[in-house]
């Protein structure tokens, strides 16, 4: 099912099925779009009328494949936050990704890690807008889709980029995450 959408005070967009949304972006996502701009990537935030806190759900509400969905996961890693960016096709191998790193152990970070480490709570990551830079893994896979959609701060906002575009904003390493 595909949403219609409609420009909201501020440029963002609100993808709606005629359903009453906020007229304002919630402050993490605000921060988000600023440090798009910031980085010179021209796009617009887009609010879902329900929360899509998976990548299924993101995928349904914006009409794309599963793959285009870059997820923005949290992982531990040597005693730091390690950000994850994977097609939301793929679930990351851990100890795979941890070999091909070179590092310690990879695991999930609790709920608690991801809010401190992000300022932004599971299921609306972005892979910007964070208190400090963390290190990125962008999963390679993401390179096949032109367009690709990521958190924009809150499990209701979204926004469009493209792969060489989602690299520079992180700042990340490139690797196959499965």
């Amino acid at each position: 099912m595909r949403f219609t959408p409609l420009r909201l005070r501020g440029g963002a967009f609100c993808v709606s099925r005629l359903e009453r949304m906020p007229t304002e972006l919630h402050p993490r996502s605000v921060l988000v779009s600023q440090r798009l701009s910031e980085a010179g990537i021209d796009a617009e935030i887009v609010v879902l009328p329900d929360a899509a806190a998976t990548a299924a759900q993101a995928a349904v509400a914006l009409g794309v494949e599963v793959g285009a969905i870059a997820n923005s996961l949290v992982f531990w890693c040597d005693d730091a936050p390690l950000l994850v960016m994977t097609s939301g096709a793929h679930r990351v191998d851990t100890a795979a990704l941890a070999q091909r790193l070179g590092t310690g152990r990879i695991r999930r970070a609790t709920a608690d890690q991801v809010l401190e480490a992000t300022g932004q709570v599971i299921g609306g990551v972005a892979p910007t807008g964070h208190p400090a830079p963390i290190a990125t893994i962008v999963d390679a896979d993401l390179a096949r889709f032109p367009q690709l959609w990521a958190a924009a701060g809150t499990a209701h906002t979204v926004f469009p980029l493209t792969f060489d575009e989602l690299v520079r904003l992180t700042g990340g390493r490139v690797e196959r995450v499965d």
